[in-house]
């Protein structure tokens, strides 16, 4: 039987609702890891369903290092300004910033090399594009990186 204290602690981990938590966990067992398995397909799943919708709003967010020599800026959009203006989603694209500006990748989507194939900077567990699947899942919308720079001192 599945607790309410194991779904709270998987929702504190993944952010997602609830019914997907408790769902994951009865699939798994209650094995927290199983669960875990299981929502990151699921978000691979939802990803893939949203695809064709229209992205009409998001965020510039930026990240400059310690030291102030190295910097970044990235465009993260969304379907809506709800999603938009939400903190943890302004809280990802600041942390994807910080990624480009650690990573330096050489674009979104080309190579191994690319923004979304890189292990993600604060958990290298996990891929940047997996990091957005699981947002997409979490927000119930599509989200893309737009676009980024990286910029630092010549030395």
């Amino acid at each position: 039987m599945i607790t309410t204290e194991q779904i709270k602690t998987l929702r504190d981990k993944t952010g997602v609702s609830v019914m997907q938590c408790k769902e994951a966990l009865e699939r798994a067992g209650g094995d927290e890891e199983k669960a875990l398995g299981f929502l990151r397909e699921k978000g691979v799943e939802v990803s893939a369903k949203k695809q064709a919708r229209t992205l009409g709003s998001g965020v510039v967010e930026s990240y400059i290092h310690a030291g102030s020599k190295i910097g970044a800026l990235v465009e993260l959009l969304s379907e809506t300004d709800f999603v938009a203006r939400n903190g943890e989603f302004r809280m990802l694209a600041g942390d994807i910033a910080m990624h480009v500006a650690a990573m330096n990748p050489s674009g979104i989507n080309d190579g191994e090399a690319a923004l979304l194939a890189q292990p993600f900077v604060k958990d290298p567990g996990i891929t940047v594009g997996a990091l957005i699947e699981g947002s997409i899942q979490k927000f119930g919308e599509k989200i893309e990186v737009g676009r980024f720079t990286r910029y630092a001192l010549l030395e």
